[in-house]
């Protein structure tokens, strides 16, 4: 199968879409397909896999054929410079993740926006959210959002990936899309490069490098959107649980500025507990050292770092508003709040993990729950969706001449 792949950046050091890409990439050229690459001008230009943090797994003895969009620099430009580079390749199938507008299947890694502009709007005090309002409506950079949106989500044969459940519900009640145009296809993780083996290589290191001793419990964030994925809610609930003499530490990834994060780690007397890591090249030695995740996100289609503590054997705090959360048993191998602003039951659930016994259990656990959920499962599933957009094809070419939609192709296969 010639398979496209469609992303601004593909450096896996970006951001989980990026290395997800990446890995999906490396997964579909083992399995014998060809691989392009449609991506802005500027980024890896050679795929290598092994330098790139990827584990023995991902590497294959071929590489994808990338595309690079030169004097590509705005949003709308990217989508429409990829749809005359898309145009001229002979693909069976152009996946895309979230930037174009020309594909068989879209698989957006930020969600629906327009879901996820409305909780950043219920971030703010309630006077500024007016202000915010406005500003979605009337500035530039949105209506580049919507104009893109409005061809991303209309093509009657289009395929939608949701990442989640949540998703799935956002784009039927945001932009209308019908459920047979949805596929629900969690995200994977690698479960050979993030595993609960790596501890005995790193565990010791890190935790003396980030000044934790050994019978602290130490909580891990990792996000380059501090405010969306709720890094206040974080600190404040670790500023809570040291005001109460609990041995708490809280490891920071992601971001390069702690800025109002830090005076805020500082203003809850937690400046002491509040280790800012920045951007990593590999995140695994932290996993390792960490006993659990803490992520209190706002908004996040389906965190790959609730999946990769998992696959760590350590148990995740997130909230309802991460389609992860929706692989988690509360209790069992995580949390999961309703609130991501609520610091105090937050602070009440990660207390419950000062227990060595019980973080070892949902450890446990969590680690079972990511091996349901392997890159090479997802990789299936992915396919999956791929050999339905051929049949379909088969199909439209078959009874519709280009204006049969999915559900035409479904009723003509079934009969």
């Amino acid at each position: 199968m010639k398979i496209g792949l469609v992303i601004e950046h593909v450096d896996p050091h970006r951001g989980g879409a990026e290395q997800w890409t990446c890995q999906m990439a490396s997964r579909l050229l083992a399995r014998g397909h060809e691989v392009h690459i449609v991506t802005k001008q500027g980024t890896v230009p050679i795929f290598a896999p092994a330098k790139m943090g990827l584990s023995p797994s991902d590497i294959s003895d071929t590489s994808p054929i990338l595309h690079h969009l030169a004097g590509v620099h705005s949003r709308l430009a990217f989508a429409a410079t990829a749809e005359t580079v898309l145009k001229r390749l002979s693909l069976d199938v152009i996946h895309d993740m979230g930037g174009g507008w020309h594909c068989d299947v879209l698989q957006s890694h930020d969600g629906s926006r327009l879901a996820q502009w409305q909780q950043k709007i219920a971030l703010l005090p309630r006077w500024a959210r007016p202000v915010k309002r406005a500003m979605i409506a009337l500035l530039p950079r949105y209506h580049a959002f919507r104009k893109l949106m409005a061809r991303q989500y209309t093509d009657p044969q289009r395929i939608i990936v949701a990442l989640s459940q949540m998703c799935a519900d956002d784009y039927r009640r945001f932009h209308n899309v019908p459920p047979e145009r949805i596929r629900l296809v969690y995200n994977g993780v690698d479960t050979e490069r993030f595993s609960p083996a790596c501890r005995e290589k790193h565990r010791v290191k890190v935790r003396q490098q980030l000044g934790s001793r050994a019978d602290d419990l130490l909580l891990l964030f990792v996000g380059r959107d501090f405010r969306r994925k709720g890094l206040a809610t974080a600190i404040r609930a670790v500023g809570r649980l040291v005001a109460a003499g609990k041995p708490v530490r809280l490891a920071v990834l992601g971001g390069t500025r702690p800025g109002a994060h830090a005076r805020l780690a500082d203003a809850c007397r937690a400046t002491d507990a509040v280790a800012f890591a920045g951007g990593v090249a590999d995140s695994v030695p932290y996993y390792a050292a960490a006993d659990a995740l803490v992520l209190p996100t706002f908004y996040d289609p389906c965190s790959l770092s609730v999946l990769e503590a998992a696959a760590s054997g350590i148990p995740s705090a997130t909230t309802r508003f991460n389609g992860a959360g929706e692989l988690l048993t509360e209790g069992v191998d995580g949390f999961v709040l309703d609130d991501p602003a609520d610091d105090r039951h937050l602070a009440g659930r990660l207390q419950e993990l000062l227990d060595p016994a019980r973080r070892r259990r949902m450890g446990e656990a969590a680690r079972q729950l990511a091996l349901q959920h392997t890159l090479d499962r997802n990789c299936d599933e992915m396919l999956d969706v791929y050999r339905d957009v051929m049949e379909s094809r088969l199909v439209v070419d078959k009874i519709g001449g280009g204006r049969a939609t999915i559900a035409d192709c479904k009723l003509q296969i079934a009969n």
